[in-house]
């Protein structure tokens, strides 16, 4: 998790700003599975039985 991130996660924890601790894990998440499915694009194209990890 980017530095920028997890400051931006402890205010909002801090102040108990739900609405941006929402927003921030929903990025984060967002954020997450897009670079998971960049890294590993499509797990079908190696044929049955074979996955990427």
């Amino acid at each position: 998790m980017p530095q920028w991130l997890c400051n931006q996660l402890m205010r909002a924890f801090q102040s108990k700003n739900r609405r941006q601790i929402r927003l921030l894990n929903e990025s984060w998440f967002f954020y997450r599975t897009r670079r998971s499915q960049e890294e590993w694009p499509d797990s079908q194209s190696d044929g049955p039985g074979k996955r990427k990890f």
